[in-house]
Protein backbone atom coordinates (compact mmCIF):
# COMPACT_ATOMS: atom_id res chain seq x y z
CA UNK A 1 0.00 0.00 0.00
CA UNK A 2 2.61 2.43 1.03
CA UNK A 3 4.53 1.49 -2.04
CA UNK A 4 1.15 2.41 -4.53
CA UNK A 5 0.81 5.87 -2.11
CA UNK A 6 4.13 6.82 -3.13
CA UNK A 7 3.70 5.81 -7.12
CA UNK A 8 0.90 7.88 -7.40
CA UNK A 9 2.18 11.28 -5.76
CA UNK A 10 5.11 10.38 -8.15
CA UNK A 11 2.56 10.79 -10.50
CA UNK A 12 0.84 13.45 -9.38
CA UNK A 13 4.20 15.78 -9.34
CA UNK A 14 4.89 14.41 -12.77
CA UNK A 15 1.37 15.37 -14.26
CA UNK A 16 1.49 19.23 -12.32
CA UNK A 17 5.63 19.93 -13.38
CA UNK A 18 3.97 18.80 -17.22
CA UNK A 19 1.12 21.02 -17.03
CA UNK A 20 3.30 24.07 -15.61
CA UNK A 21 5.74 23.79 -18.03
CA UNK A 22 3.54 23.59 -20.73
CA UNK A 23 1.74 26.80 -19.76
CA UNK A 24 5.12 28.76 -19.97
CA UNK A 25 7.07 27.10 -22.99
CA UNK A 26 5.65 29.90 -25.47
CA UNK A 27 3.84 27.38 -27.57
CA UNK A 28 0.50 28.31 -26.15
CA UNK A 29 -1.69 29.10 -28.23
CA UNK A 30 -2.80 32.83 -28.79
CA UNK A 31 -6.40 33.98 -29.57
CA UNK A 32 -7.00 36.36 -32.41
CA UNK A 33 -6.85 40.24 -31.69
CA UNK A 34 -10.62 40.73 -31.06
CA UNK A 35 -10.29 44.74 -31.98
CA UNK A 36 -8.88 43.61 -35.82
CA UNK A 37 -11.50 40.94 -36.27
CA UNK A 38 -14.24 43.48 -35.27
CA UNK A 39 -15.07 44.82 -39.09
CA UNK A 40 -17.93 46.65 -37.95
CA UNK A 41 -16.26 49.33 -36.59
CA UNK A 42 -13.96 49.38 -39.75
CA UNK A 43 -11.88 52.39 -40.64
CA UNK A 44 -10.98 53.23 -37.03
CA UNK A 45 -10.29 56.62 -36.55
CA UNK A 46 -6.89 55.83 -35.12
CA UNK A 47 -4.12 53.31 -36.07
CA UNK A 48 -3.76 52.77 -32.22
CA UNK A 49 -7.18 51.88 -32.14
CA UNK A 50 -6.30 48.36 -34.20
CA UNK A 51 -3.58 47.16 -30.93
CA UNK A 52 -1.08 46.20 -34.46
CA UNK A 53 1.71 48.09 -32.32
CA UNK A 54 2.51 47.93 -28.55
CA UNK A 55 3.76 50.15 -25.55
CA UNK A 56 5.54 53.10 -27.39
CA UNK A 57 3.83 53.38 -31.17
CA UNK A 58 7.17 54.87 -33.06
CA UNK A 59 9.13 51.74 -31.72
CA UNK A 60 6.79 49.48 -34.40
CA UNK A 61 6.65 46.96 -32.09
CA UNK A 62 4.39 44.46 -33.40
CA UNK A 63 1.64 42.81 -30.91
CA UNK A 64 1.77 39.01 -30.54
CA UNK A 65 -1.05 38.98 -33.08
CA UNK A 66 0.61 39.42 -35.94
CA UNK A 67 3.56 37.78 -37.96
CA UNK A 68 6.62 40.32 -39.67
CA UNK A 69 7.65 39.72 -42.98
CA UNK A 70 9.96 41.01 -45.61
CA UNK A 71 10.22 40.89 -49.11
CA UNK A 72 13.44 39.86 -51.21
CA UNK A 73 12.92 42.42 -53.76
CA UNK A 74 10.57 45.59 -52.86
CA UNK A 75 8.80 47.98 -54.63
CA UNK A 76 10.55 51.56 -54.34
CA UNK A 77 8.54 54.00 -53.56
CA UNK A 78 11.34 56.87 -53.11
CA UNK A 79 13.46 55.32 -51.05
CA UNK A 80 11.47 54.71 -48.12
CA UNK A 81 12.05 51.99 -45.97
CA UNK A 82 9.13 49.71 -44.53
CA UNK A 83 7.87 47.83 -41.90
CA UNK A 84 5.68 44.89 -43.25
CA UNK A 85 3.20 42.56 -40.79
CA UNK A 86 0.35 40.17 -41.70
CA UNK A 87 -2.45 39.18 -39.57
CA UNK A 88 -5.05 36.42 -39.95
CA UNK A 89 -7.68 35.27 -37.74
CA UNK A 90 -7.01 32.49 -35.21
CA UNK A 91 -7.90 29.67 -36.86
CA UNK A 92 -7.59 30.25 -40.44
CA UNK A 93 -4.57 29.70 -42.77
CA UNK A 94 -3.27 31.51 -46.21
CA UNK A 95 -3.41 28.83 -49.17
CA UNK A 96 -0.33 28.53 -51.34
CA UNK A 97 -0.23 29.52 -54.91
CA UNK A 98 2.72 29.03 -57.00
CA UNK A 99 3.03 32.03 -59.30
CA UNK A 100 0.40 34.70 -57.27
CA UNK A 101 -0.30 36.41 -54.13
CA UNK A 102 -1.44 33.73 -51.54
CA UNK A 103 -5.41 32.95 -51.04
CA UNK A 104 -5.47 34.99 -47.54
CA UNK A 105 -8.42 33.71 -45.71
CA UNK A 106 -11.29 36.76 -44.59
CA UNK A 107 -10.09 39.05 -41.88
CA UNK A 108 -6.25 38.75 -43.16
CA UNK A 109 -4.81 42.53 -42.28
CA UNK A 110 -1.81 43.47 -44.30
CA UNK A 111 -0.01 45.92 -42.33
CA UNK A 112 2.88 48.35 -44.20
CA UNK A 113 4.24 51.40 -42.73
CA UNK A 114 6.71 53.71 -44.70
CA UNK A 115 9.33 55.50 -42.93
CA UNK A 116 12.98 56.74 -43.40
CA UNK A 117 16.19 56.90 -40.88
CA UNK A 118 17.50 60.63 -40.42
CA UNK A 119 20.48 58.50 -41.80
CA UNK A 120 20.28 55.21 -44.09
CA UNK A 121 24.04 54.38 -42.42
CA UNK A 122 22.92 54.24 -39.35
CA UNK A 123 19.64 51.78 -38.40
CA UNK A 124 19.73 53.23 -35.27
CA UNK A 125 19.15 56.92 -36.27
CA UNK A 126 16.09 58.57 -36.11
CA UNK A 127 12.47 57.32 -37.69
CA UNK A 128 10.52 59.48 -39.64
CA UNK A 129 6.97 57.48 -39.97
CA UNK A 130 5.09 58.82 -42.88
CA UNK A 131 2.22 56.52 -43.14
CA UNK A 132 0.53 52.74 -42.77
CA UNK A 133 -1.50 51.25 -44.67
CA UNK A 134 -3.81 48.25 -44.16
CA UNK A 135 -5.31 45.85 -46.54
CA UNK A 136 -8.29 44.24 -45.61
CA UNK A 137 -9.70 40.85 -46.55
CA UNK A 138 -13.56 41.35 -46.23
CA UNK A 139 -14.32 38.37 -48.45
CA UNK A 140 -15.78 39.76 -51.14
CA UNK A 141 -12.86 42.10 -51.61
CA UNK A 142 -9.87 43.60 -50.10
CA UNK A 143 -10.74 47.02 -48.42
CA UNK A 144 -7.67 49.57 -48.57
CA UNK A 145 -6.92 51.91 -45.62
CA UNK A 146 -4.62 54.77 -45.13
CA UNK A 147 -3.36 56.61 -41.84
CA UNK A 148 -0.89 59.53 -41.44
CA UNK A 149 1.13 60.19 -38.55
CA UNK A 150 1.62 63.13 -35.96
CA UNK A 151 4.22 65.35 -36.10
CA UNK A 152 5.03 63.40 -32.67
CA UNK A 153 5.14 59.96 -33.90
CA UNK A 154 2.76 59.35 -31.27
CA UNK A 155 -0.43 57.84 -33.58
CA UNK A 156 -1.21 57.92 -36.75
CA UNK A 157 -5.06 59.13 -38.09
CA UNK A 158 -7.24 57.75 -40.84
CA UNK A 159 -7.17 59.52 -44.11
CA UNK A 160 -9.30 59.15 -47.34
CA UNK A 161 -7.45 61.87 -48.95
CA UNK A 162 -4.00 62.35 -50.41
CA UNK A 163 -1.20 64.21 -48.51
CA UNK A 164 2.48 65.51 -50.10
CA UNK A 165 5.41 65.53 -47.70
CA UNK A 166 8.96 66.64 -48.55
CA UNK A 167 11.65 64.25 -46.73
CA UNK A 168 15.08 64.49 -46.33
CA UNK A 169 17.68 62.23 -45.39
CA UNK A 170 21.49 61.19 -45.25
CA UNK A 171 21.81 58.78 -48.37
CA UNK A 172 24.30 55.98 -47.98
CA UNK A 173 26.96 57.38 -50.59
CA UNK A 174 26.38 59.98 -47.60
CA UNK A 175 24.56 62.05 -49.56
CA UNK A 176 21.87 64.69 -48.53
CA UNK A 177 18.54 63.54 -50.71
CA UNK A 178 15.03 65.17 -50.83
CA UNK A 179 12.14 63.95 -52.02
CA UNK A 180 8.55 64.60 -52.32
CA UNK A 181 6.55 61.59 -50.67
CA UNK A 182 2.97 61.34 -51.70
CA UNK A 183 0.48 59.38 -49.62
CA UNK A 184 -2.14 58.13 -51.80
CA UNK A 185 -5.81 59.11 -52.35
CA UNK A 186 -8.22 55.38 -51.71
CA UNK A 187 -8.57 55.47 -55.56
CA UNK A 188 -5.12 55.93 -56.04
CA UNK A 189 -4.48 52.86 -54.37
CA UNK A 190 -6.05 50.74 -57.29
CA UNK A 191 -3.36 52.15 -59.73
CA UNK A 192 -1.16 49.48 -58.11
CA UNK A 193 -3.31 46.73 -56.43
CA UNK A 194 -5.43 45.85 -59.46
CA UNK A 195 -5.93 42.53 -60.89
CA UNK A 196 -9.00 42.60 -62.86
CA UNK A 197 -10.80 45.35 -61.74
CA UNK A 198 -10.29 44.25 -58.34
CA UNK A 199 -8.17 45.51 -54.68
CA UNK A 200 -5.71 42.73 -54.29
CA UNK A 201 -1.95 42.62 -52.06
CA UNK A 202 0.91 42.88 -54.35
CA UNK A 203 4.07 41.84 -52.54
CA UNK A 204 3.26 38.28 -50.61
CA UNK A 205 3.85 35.72 -53.16
CA UNK A 206 6.01 32.24 -52.35
CA UNK A 207 8.93 33.12 -54.86
CA UNK A 208 9.18 36.58 -52.18
CA UNK A 209 8.91 34.94 -48.74
CA UNK A 210 11.92 32.27 -49.78
CA UNK A 211 14.31 33.88 -47.34
CA UNK A 212 15.79 34.23 -43.89
CA UNK A 213 14.19 36.88 -41.48
CA UNK A 214 15.04 37.53 -37.76
CA UNK A 215 12.12 36.62 -35.62
CA UNK A 216 11.97 36.93 -31.69
CA UNK A 217 12.91 33.22 -31.54
CA UNK A 218 15.73 33.30 -34.27
CA UNK A 219 16.23 33.72 -38.02
CA UNK A 220 13.98 31.35 -40.35
CA UNK A 221 13.06 30.72 -43.41
CA UNK A 222 9.53 32.74 -44.01
CA UNK A 223 7.63 30.59 -45.75
CA UNK A 224 8.71 28.04 -43.09
CA UNK A 225 7.86 30.07 -40.59
CA UNK A 226 4.59 30.46 -41.76
CA UNK A 227 4.15 26.73 -41.75
CA UNK A 228 5.36 26.54 -38.50
CA UNK A 229 2.59 29.46 -37.33
CA UNK A 230 -0.54 27.65 -39.15
CA UNK A 231 -0.65 30.52 -41.17
CA UNK A 232 -0.21 28.76 -44.61
CA UNK A 233 -0.88 25.81 -46.22
CA UNK A 234 -0.16 23.60 -49.14
CA UNK A 235 3.69 24.50 -49.32
CA UNK A 236 5.39 22.15 -51.82
CA UNK A 237 8.54 20.90 -50.71
CA UNK A 238 10.09 22.69 -53.74
CA UNK A 239 9.42 26.95 -54.04
CA UNK A 240 9.92 29.31 -55.91
CA UNK A 241 12.31 31.89 -55.39
CA UNK A 242 12.92 35.13 -56.50
CA UNK A 243 16.53 37.37 -55.32
CA UNK A 244 16.96 40.22 -53.99
CA UNK A 245 17.73 42.50 -57.08
CA UNK A 246 20.02 44.53 -54.82
CA UNK A 247 22.09 41.64 -53.87
CA UNK A 248 24.72 40.12 -56.09
CA UNK A 249 25.39 37.02 -53.95
CA UNK A 250 21.68 36.06 -54.48
CA UNK A 251 21.59 35.77 -58.21
CA UNK A 252 22.95 36.52 -61.27
CA UNK A 253 22.08 38.95 -63.45
CA UNK A 254 19.02 38.24 -65.40
CA UNK A 255 17.54 36.83 -62.36
CA UNK A 256 17.86 40.31 -60.47
CA UNK A 257 16.43 42.14 -62.90
CA UNK A 258 13.69 40.22 -63.66
CA UNK A 259 12.97 40.57 -59.78
CA UNK A 260 13.46 44.18 -60.02
CA UNK A 261 10.92 44.35 -62.79
CA UNK A 262 8.36 41.92 -61.00
CA UNK A 263 7.76 43.96 -57.81
CA UNK A 264 8.28 47.43 -59.41
CA UNK A 265 6.28 46.80 -62.48
CA UNK A 266 4.91 43.13 -63.00
CA UNK A 267 1.77 43.96 -60.69
CA UNK A 268 0.41 46.41 -63.99
CA UNK A 269 1.89 44.83 -66.75
CA UNK A 270 0.51 41.45 -66.37
CA UNK A 271 -2.39 40.00 -68.16
CA UNK A 272 -5.59 41.26 -66.43
CA UNK A 273 -3.78 44.04 -64.65
CA UNK A 274 -4.11 47.78 -65.39
CA UNK A 275 -1.38 47.66 -68.45
CA UNK A 276 -1.77 44.70 -69.95
CA UNK A 277 -3.47 46.27 -73.32
CA UNK A 278 0.54 47.25 -73.59
CA UNK A 279 1.64 43.14 -74.52
CA UNK A 280 4.30 43.95 -72.04
CA UNK A 281 4.01 41.20 -69.51
CA UNK A 282 7.34 41.70 -66.55
CA UNK A 283 5.97 39.21 -64.33
CA UNK A 284 8.88 36.95 -62.95
CA UNK A 285 7.72 33.90 -64.38
CA UNK A 286 7.22 34.75 -67.93
CA UNK A 287 9.17 33.67 -70.65
CA UNK A 288 8.30 34.96 -73.36
CA UNK A 289 10.99 37.25 -74.84
CA UNK A 290 8.17 39.72 -76.83
CA UNK A 291 6.12 39.84 -74.47
CA UNK A 292 9.11 40.86 -72.15
CA UNK A 293 9.18 43.71 -74.37
CA UNK A 294 12.91 42.57 -76.31
CA UNK A 295 12.68 43.97 -79.68
CA UNK A 296 8.53 44.67 -78.87
CA UNK A 297 7.22 47.85 -80.70
CA UNK A 298 5.87 50.29 -78.34
CA UNK A 299 1.97 49.56 -78.40
CA UNK A 300 0.44 52.40 -75.86
CA UNK A 301 3.22 54.20 -74.75
CA UNK A 302 1.98 57.60 -76.48
CA UNK A 303 4.24 60.07 -75.47
CA UNK A 304 5.98 58.00 -73.20
CA UNK A 305 7.91 56.30 -75.95
CA UNK A 306 10.75 59.68 -76.39
CA UNK A 307 10.70 59.12 -79.81
CA UNK A 308 12.22 55.23 -79.62
CA UNK A 309 10.83 52.74 -81.57
CA UNK A 310 11.45 49.60 -79.04
CA UNK A 311 10.83 48.97 -75.37
CA UNK A 312 13.89 46.77 -74.90
CA UNK A 313 16.95 47.20 -77.54
CA UNK A 314 19.13 44.36 -76.96
CA UNK A 315 22.45 45.83 -76.13
CA UNK A 316 21.38 49.36 -76.43
CA UNK A 317 19.89 50.90 -73.11
CA UNK A 318 19.66 54.53 -74.72
CA UNK A 319 17.47 53.44 -77.45
CA UNK A 320 15.20 51.36 -75.21
CA UNK A 321 11.98 52.94 -74.39
CA UNK A 322 12.02 50.76 -70.99
CA UNK A 323 15.29 52.73 -70.19
CA UNK A 324 13.85 56.15 -71.06
CA UNK A 325 10.78 55.59 -68.98
CA UNK A 326 12.77 55.31 -65.84
CA UNK A 327 14.72 57.77 -65.76
CA UNK A 328 12.14 60.68 -66.69
CA UNK A 329 10.30 62.30 -64.18
CA UNK A 330 7.38 63.62 -66.49
CA UNK A 331 3.86 62.46 -65.51
CA UNK A 332 2.85 61.28 -68.36
CA UNK A 333 5.99 59.60 -68.87
CA UNK A 334 7.56 58.03 -66.22
CA UNK A 335 7.34 54.53 -64.88
CA UNK A 336 6.12 53.39 -62.65
CA UNK A 337 3.19 56.17 -62.92
CA UNK A 338 2.72 56.66 -59.04
CA UNK A 339 4.99 56.54 -55.93
CA UNK A 340 8.05 58.04 -56.92
CA UNK A 341 9.37 61.35 -57.79
CA UNK A 342 13.02 60.83 -57.91
CA UNK A 343 14.79 58.48 -60.19
CA UNK A 344 15.78 55.21 -58.50
CA UNK A 345 19.40 55.75 -59.71
CA UNK A 346 20.28 51.77 -58.63
CA UNK A 347 16.95 50.23 -60.21
CA UNK A 348 18.51 52.20 -63.31
CA UNK A 349 21.84 50.78 -63.08
CA UNK A 350 20.77 47.50 -63.07
CA UNK A 351 18.85 47.43 -65.82
CA UNK A 352 21.35 49.14 -67.83
CA UNK A 353 23.64 46.54 -67.45
CA UNK A 354 21.31 43.59 -67.78
CA UNK A 355 19.97 45.12 -71.36
CA UNK A 356 23.42 45.55 -72.23
CA UNK A 357 24.11 41.83 -71.17
CA UNK A 358 21.12 41.16 -73.68
CA UNK A 359 23.04 39.55 -76.78
CA UNK A 360 22.26 42.29 -79.94
CA UNK A 361 19.98 42.47 -81.92
CA UNK A 362 18.86 44.95 -84.63
CA UNK A 363 15.13 44.27 -83.97
CA UNK A 364 14.13 44.90 -87.88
Amino acid sequence: MKLLKVCLLILLCSFTFWACSSEDDGNTEVEGNPMLENFLNFPYDKLSDYGIYEGNMSDLTLSEHLLPYELNSALFSNYSLKARAVYLPDGTSANYIEDATFDFPVGTVIVKTFYYLADFRDENSEKNIIETRLLVNLGAEWEAHSYIWNEDQTDADFAIVGKQFNVSWIHYDGSTRNANYQIPNKIECQDCHSLDGEIVPIGPKARNLNGLLAYKNGEMNQLDKWVESGWLSGLPSERPYMPKFDDETTGNLNDRARAYLDINCGHCHYPGAPADNSGLFLNFSNVDSLHLGICKPAVAAGGGSGGYKYDIVPGNPDESIMMFRMKTLELDEMMPESGRSVVHEEGVALIEAWIKSIQADDCE
